[in-house]
């Protein structure tokens, strides 16, 4: 018999997810509990019920959201919980988010779901995005065109990765239509590529790109057995995400990830069609199981995944403001520093003022409205910049592919699935590598530091290598000039870097993906350092860790 704390949000008929002896199980809060109250249940046999949703969240300590299901509904939603779990171990969770600061505020529960609100058949100029908090947003549980349910999209996303891609995979063959039904030539000009492709991307209707595409270079021989279509992604994807362009701009922490330029328009007056353009490619791309060569930053999988984001997200997006917003957090009085309630756009070269709220001007900071200020400057800096552009691509990428066909990945999934597993050079990647710490005068030669790069290169496969990537430098991309091209959130070069981190303070690793550093404890045996940093990178995904 286990015992469990009903969370905040649920209510009594209402179902919501557990870890419990190492198993996820559903359990339905009875008539008469409500948040706060204690239920007891019993777990099921292991050889009953292979569904149930699935706890997309898993948090070490006292914060975190879990993927729970709607019963009224039958639509997921994410459910925000704080107990611990019993057996946990202490220490683990070290992120900003968890940390206390002057303010008293929980940033763990600042989180922000993105939301289409009107006809989603209509025009994305039409549609409207908002940002809504995250117990409020609902997601279907149901892919449009098949028989899939939510418990189909449960046990699914309990997979592992590769089970879950073989999945994915059936399901899209279903959706395809067959050759002798219709396909699409796609005749294009090599010396005016991204142009042809854009037009004939979105001269298409959205049912057509279920449809098999064959790809020609116009005055070329060679006919599409795949290569052609290969080359026709990475090099469209290549151009359209260049930065030279102003549709998309680099990550504020790492040069290799491209954001949404909020001044877009004015590099390109027909920048939403380039949008809409950009998500049907990734759509088709991932339908038709091709790679695209431009790495996102994590807001944009995350809204493509329709995932919480919180103030930790800002700082792929705006590192200055993100840091700048940290440092108020720790002031006793934030009046101080006469901040009001708008922020400063720097469009070529023009400057504009916008008004987080009404009258933002007029509107002075405050202890008392600290809690509203990070509101706003989450759903803001997220979401409400690019409104427009972000509005475009998802629904060029729901063109193609339902948004809850997607929900079995998280987003550290759904980058390797649509750019690829990275080849990695372990030798390239040991000698680019810095110490410090108790490391730094041993280097390579400690005996955490052997442990780590014997559990790296022996024992992690392809995608946990890449996951360790993303954890400590944000995306699972190598720069093409190897690891000793790594760069900053300032642009310079900043190479891997391991530091050590005292064992007593917490067993569970800590990235800082703007210096591309891992804080890594003194662990005492291999088999500790294995368990806690294959841990970190796998629930890396809930926000675990990145300061």
């Amino acid at each position: 018999m286990f015992e469990v704390v009903v969370p905040p949000g649920i209510h009594p008929g209402q179902a919501f997810m557990l870890m419990a002896n190492n198993q996820r199980v559903m359990v339905t809060c009875p008539q008469g509990a409500g948040p706060g109250s204690k239920v007891r249940f019993q777990l099921p046999n292991n050889d009953e019920g292979g569904g149930g949703a699935r706890v997309l969240t898993l948090n070490y300590s006292k914060g975190g959201w879990m993927r729970s299901l709607d019963t009224e509904r039958f639509k997921f939603m994410w459910v925000r919980t704080k107990a611990n779990e019993e057996g946990s171990e202490g220490g683990g969770k070290t992120d900003d988010g968890g940390a206390p600061n002057a303010q008293n505020i929980d940033l763990d529960e600042l989180c922000f779901v993105r939301n289409f609100r009107g006809d989603s058949e209509s025009k994305y100029r039409e549609l409207d995005l908002q940002m809504v908090r995250a117990e409020e947003a609902r997601q279907s549980g149901e892919v449009p065109g098949t028989l899939i349910t939510f418990q189909d999209l449960s046990r699914a996303a309990d997979m592992k990765f590769p089970d879950k891609v073989t999945w994915f995979q059936d399901v899209v063959r279903g959706l395809r239509v067959p050759w002798e039904d219709g396909h699409m030539a796609i005749r294009v000009r090599r010396s005016d590529l991204l142009h042809d492709a854009q037009e004939a991307y979105l001269a298409m209707e959205a049912d057509e790109f279920r449809k098999y595409f064959r790809f020609e270079f116009i005055g070329e021989p060679a006919i599409d057995a795949g290569g052609v279509a290969r080359e026709f992604y990475e090099i469209v994807s290549s151009q359209l995400f260049d930065a030279n362009n102003g549709l998309f701009m680099s990550s504020a922490i790492n040069q290799t990830c491209m954001q949404i330029n909020p001044a877009s328009g004015l590099a390109n007056e027909s920048h939403l069609d380039f949008f809409r353009f950009a998500g049907r490619l990734m759509g088709k791309a991932l339908f038709d199981n091709h790679l695209v060569n431009a790495h996102l930053v994590r807001p944009l999988y995350k809204h493509i995944l329709a995932w919480p984001m919180n103030l930790h997200d800002l700082e792929h997006l705006d590192y200055d403001t993100y840091n700048g917003i940290m440092k108020t957090l720790d002031m006793d009085d934030v009046s101080i520093l006469c901040l009001d309630f708008t922020c400063e756009e720097e469009r070529l070269g023009s400057h504009e003022t916008v008004s987080l709220v009404p009258n933002g001007g007029n509107v002075s900071l405050t202890n008392e409205n600290m809690r509203l200020y990070l509101e706003r400057q989450i759903c803001y800096r997220v979401a409400e910049r690019t409104k427009e552009q972000l509005c475009a691509l998802l629904q060029g990428f729901y063109d193609v592919i339902p948004g809850s066909l997607l929900s079995v990945f998280d987003f550290q999934e759904l980058e390797i699935l649509m750019c690829g597993l990275p080849e990695i050079d372990m030798a390239d990647w040991k000698a680019h590598t810095v110490y410090e710490g108790q490391y730094e005068a041993k280097g390579a030669q400690h005996k955490v530091v052997k442990w780590f790069w014997e559990v790296v290169e022996e024992e992690f496969n392809e995608e946990s290598r890449a996951r360790l990537l993303q954890f400590v430098t944000g995306t699972s991309g190598v720069p093409s000039q190897g690891f000793g091209a790594l760069q900053g959130n300032d642009g310079n070069i900043r190479l891997f870097t391991i530091t050590s981190w005292p064992l007593a303070q917490g067993t569970f690793p800590r990235s800082h993906t703007c210096f591309n550093r891992i804080d890594l404890p003194l662990y005492t045996t291999k088999k500790q350092l294995k368990k806690h940093l294959s841990l970190a990178i796998t629930m890396e995904a809930t926000g675990f860790d990145i300061e």
